[in-house]
């Protein structure tokens, strides 16, 4: 059995459970349908009757349910119906196949029932790049398969979902719903929703989970800047700036002239600080971080004529 379930209020549970016989002096005669029991709070039942819940072989039980599993074949899955708060507790199974009866006292399922279901969980396979497609995957536990949460997403672009009734490790069930979409830079810190929309009798209950995506992106939106912008005299100084968004951050700045059709590496920096001569021309600035480079404008260096004309 799986050690802890975590059940609706008004929903259904269903144990997965299996069971096997180590004690060679004891054989299971598998034509005998076995009855199954289930034990509340502690697995001796001796002088507290009242601990029994649910015996298979009862027409009348205090737990509405029934073995789904075959016991024949050491199956025995259980679904408890219209499960209420007062059901909290740890549960044991006995096998009652006369001459053979016995109970694992050191294996028991933790039932644990709210008003609320649990948040789903949303996990991203792989690192979130601009142009490269990404899957994200939302589960919800389905405590009662028969009525499984449905799962929505919210996202800031077009998506087809896949969903499906997944198995786990342990045999509970999950619902598994995967969206694959290509991000792009505008995608970056965007929030992101999974919802699960639990059925319990006439109404819904609702759980979600929110995360923001983190993008990775080349630089963009790029821009070189130049103060002053007007005209500047020979023997000034020129200030220009390069700005850009980028995740990671840039890394490195690289400034170009552009003079007489040539262009020319000149600087490094976010800010270059430059002595003007007798040379303008235009001027541009690269960024460059570990997705790739984005390239400013143009700006252009304007020289005042020579003093006195």
């Amino acid at each position: 059995m799986p050690d802890r379930l975590d059940v609706l209020t008004g929903s259904c549970v269903q144990i997965p459970c299996s069971f096997d016989i180590h004690d060679p002096q004891k054989t299971f005669n598998s034509t005998i349908l076995p009855s199954g029991v289930w034990i509340k709070e502690n697995s001796n039942f001796r002088e507290r009757p009242d601990r029994v819940i649910f015996n298979s072989s009862e027409t009348v039980n205090r737990y509405q349910g029934e073995i789904t599993g075959n016991m024949s074949q050491k199956n025995c899955t259980t679904v408890f119906f219209n499960v209420t708060t007062s059901y909290s507790d740890i549960y044991y199974f006995r096998i009652e196949s006369r001459p053979y009866l016995a109970t694992d006292p050191d294996k028991s399922v933790n039932i644990g029932v709210s008003d609320f279901p649990s948040s789903p969980i949303i996990t991203v396979s792989g690192e979130v790049k601009e142009g490269t497609p990404v899957s994200l995957n939302c589960s919800a536990v389905a405590p009662c398969p028969e009525h499984p949460p449905e799962l929505t997403w919210t996202l800031p672009t077009q998506f087809t979902p896949e969903n499906q009734l997944h198995k786990n490790p342990d045999q509970t069930k999950s619902v598994l719903s995967t969206v694959t979409f290509t991000p792009s830079y505008l995608h970056h810190e965007k929030n992101i929703t999974c919802t699960a929309v639990y059925p319990v009798g006439t109404s819904n209950k609702t759980a979600e989970h929110n995360m923001m995506l983190n993008v990775s992106f080349s630089p963009k939106d790029t821009l070189a800047s130049i103060s002053p912008a007007d005209s500047v005299s020979v023997g000034s100084c020129v200030n220009l700036t390069c700005s850009s968004t980028a995740n990671p951050p840039v890394t490195n700045f690289t400034w170009f002239q552009i003079s007489e059709g040539k262009t020319t590496q000149v600087a490094s920096g976010q800010s270059y600080t430059l002595n003007v001569t007798g040379d303008g021309g235009l001027y541009f600035c690269e960024a460059r971080n570990s997705h790739g480079c984005g390239k400013s404008n143009e700006v252009q260096l304007a020289i005042k004529g020579k003093m006195g004309t």
